[in-house]
């Protein structure tokens, strides 16, 4: 997220597909119950490491924007709150994203996606393509530890074949990726997609520019 993958703003397809099940929200209702969730799911998805676990948080996502949501969907079925929640979470690959991965393999150099997600992360990239262009991929909930943690960097390592110094990490984050890339002994990248660079760390504002840093 934010540096392979984006996600579509979810709350004006929750409304819509809220109001496909007879459910009426507004915009700023929608807005703050996905908030309420997406927090909830990020302190909470380093459980979900495998598929049982991942019905669970899923359901537990559900209750939280139900919540939130209030008497709007006070009548209706937790299921479909559920499946209106899933349906309005999707994903897209940033236009930058194939071109430098193609480029990057192209030069030799192997792949590994480190991700602060669950076990469905496999889903999204093969969904999406990039699992074809990636020699690998670990969720944090596989592990249960995430970036900035320096284990997650080190399985990584040891996907990829390769020693931290002969890595760079690439990520949108100071705190999970840039300071979990250094406490791991990598090389951090930060992509920043939007604002200034900050000091003290080597930027980049697309992946185009990645091929050439790497070099």
């Amino acid at each position: 997220m934010g540096t392979l993958l984006r996600l579509e703003p979810p709350a004006p397809l929750l409304r819509r597909e809220l109001a496909a099940r007879g459910v009426v929200v507004d915009a700023e209702t929608a807005e703050r119950a996905l908030r309420a969730e997406i927090a909830y799911y990020r302190c909470h998805n380093v459980r979900a490491g495998d598929r049982s676990a991942l019905a669970v948080l899923r359901r537990d996502c559900a209750a939280v924007l139900a919540g939130e949501l209030g008497d709007a969907v006070r009548n209706v079925a937790p299921q479909a709150v559920h499946d209106a929640l899933l349906a309005s979470l999707r994903f897209t690959v940033f236009p930058d994203a194939v071109p430098a991965l193609e480029r990057l393999r192209a030069a030799g150099l192997r792949l590994v996606v480190v991700s602060n997600w669950d076990v469905s992360l496999h889903d999204r990239l093969a969904e999406t393509g990039l699992a074809a262009r990636v020699d690998g991929a670990v969720a944090s909930a596989e592990l249960g530890t995430a970036k900035p943690d320096p284990a997650i960097f080190a399985h990584a390592l040891t996907m990829a074949g390769v020693r931290p110094e002969h890595a760079v990490h690439v990520g949108d984050s100071l705190e999970e990726d840039v300071g979990g890339a250094r406490a791991a002994g990598l090389e951090p990248v930060l992509i920043v997609r939007d604002g200034a660079r900050p000091p003290g760390v080597r930027a980049i504002t697309t992946l185009a520019e990645l091929p050439a840093v790497v070099a």
